[in-house]
């Protein structure tokens, strides 16, 4: 059971999970970043060497970890020092308006700020920290959040990424990107 403070799996978090599973490698350390619940992760431990997760709110790691999810609690990557193989992030992404917050910790898993990309751009610039050259990100995102403007944010910071999976829930249209770095151009 999910307490009301702790974004529970959806549609999104499956279609993540279904992207991971294909992805993961036996040989992978994994880090899921913002975990929630810990479905994602747990979804993928014994698949992998490691499998990490992160989260900002302290009852999304207590939920994760009553799930054996080794979860701690910290923003997005900060005091993490990798590397990882395979970082996967359902991060917040419903363009939010200051007059639509809800200040709770639930928050922290659906707003997206204005553009629905302020949590996604702090993640795609840290996320190289911790990502070795042949490393690999599965980022779900949201026709809300202009999934173009995202695979801009990964171009700008010398990865190279596609859509690797997609599935349409009501009125919007959820997407996996997957972004690698483009070793081509570091090497040029």
């Amino acid at each position: 059971m999910t307490p009301e403070q702790v974004y529970s799996p959806a549609e999104d978090s499956d279609l993540l999970l279904r992207a991971a599973l294909r992805e993961v490698r036996p040989t992978d350390r994994v880090l899921e970043v913002g975990t929630g619940s810990g479905y994602v992760a747990e979804g993928v431990m014994g698949l992998a060497a490691s499998v990490v997760a992160t989260d900002i709110n302290p009852h999304a790691v207590a939920t994760a970890r009553a799930r054996g999810v080794d979860a701690v609690r910290t923003d997005l990557i900060r005091g993490l020092s990798g590397p990882f193989d395979l970082i996967l992030f359902n991060p917040p992404y419903l363009p939010t308006l200051p007059a639509e917050r809800m200040d709770d910790w639930l928050e922290y898993a659906l707003d997206g700020g204005p553009t629905g990309r302020v949590v996604i751009e702090r993640f795609v610039a840290e996320a190289g920290r911790v990502l070795p050259d042949l490393g690999r990100i599965l980022l779900l995102v949201s026709s809300l959040t202009d999934p173009d403007a995202v695979r801009e944010l990964f171009a700008g910071q010398g990865f190279v990424s596609f859509i690797v999976d997609t599935e349409a829930i009501g009125g919007e249209t959820l997407y996996v990107i997957r972004a690698m770095r483009d070793l081509c151009r570091m090497r040029g």
